[in-house]
């Protein structure tokens, strides 16, 4: 399979990065040796699962970066959804029998080969239109006890989301109306609600859905297949987005 690493993001000066990044991409944030973006690449790149990547981001940053495995790179527009786009034209340009892409972004930078591999491998058991990956409350704070990350309270358990997804190409080729309601509903939470339904919003909030039930009515909802995937890899849920994450990728990679 190959992998869209999406790299667009640039703080704003509001941002609690923006002093780390002081107007640049935060793909470029240093860490130990290394830039962020460039420790995501290193996972993709020793994973035996992963063949090609197109990476979607800043242009002066396509200089910068070493792996055998890129296979384009595309300048980034501000929106996510929009870039997952450019980067999945980019990979049927080249390889139009492509099937499925692993979508990744560039900010969880402690990513492991193996976590990679793990989240493939699993999604090829069955057919999907849609793998997305969560983390369980007690296996985050466990391995990263000081993340405080923001958790989905079910019925079942805690999750919190993960960085790694897995797409089916033809959901892309076939349904370009499902990728422009997603953009549209990223810009408010009324819309969010409204595309995933209030009555499973408002179970959600009740915690009256487990994991299975949560996942099994939303994709029913959006008119797609997916699985939920309790992934036991919690670097792919350890995204950077606050200084004191920053501190704790750099006291781990250091």
């Amino acid at each position: 399979m190959d992998a869209i690493l999406l790299a667009g993001g640039v703080p704003e000066p509001d941002s609690p990065l923006y002093p780390y990044s002081d107007g640049n991409p935060k793909a470029v944030i240093q860490i130990g040796d290394k830039s962020m973006i460039q420790w995501v690449l290193d996972a993709l790149e020793g994973s035996r699962s992963i063949e090609g990547i197109v990476i979607v981001g800043d242009e002066d940053l396509n200089s910068s970066l070493h792996s055998t495995k890129i296979l384009d790179f595309r300048p980034a527009t501000e929106d996510i959804i929009c870039n997952f786009q450019l980067g999945a034209e980019a990979l049927l340009s080249h390889k139009p029998d492509a099937e499925s892409v692993a979508l990744v972004t560039c900010d969880i930078p402690l990513i492991t080969p193996e976590g990679v591999d793990w989240v493939i491998e699993t999604s090829l058991e069955s057919e999907e239109d849609f793998y997305y990956c969560v983390i369980e409350q007690s296996r985050m704070e466990e391995r990263f006890p000081d993340s405080a990350r923001s958790y989905v309270k079910l019925k079942d358990m805690n999750v919190c989301g993960g960085d790694l997804s897995v797409i089916k190409l033809d959901l892309y080729k076939t349904r370009k109306d499902f990728w422009r309601k997603i953009f549209e509903a990223r810009k408010t939470h009324f819309r969010q609600a409204r595309m995933i339904g209030f009555d499973i919003l408002l179970l959600l909030l009740l915690r009256q859905l487990s994991f299975e039930d949560a996942v099994s009515k939303i994709t029913r909802r959006l008119g797609i297949t997916g699985r939920g995937l309790i992934c036991p890899y919690p670097e792919i849920g350890m995204d950077v987005d606050k200084p004191h994450q920053l501190e704790i990728a750099r006291r781990e990679l250091s």
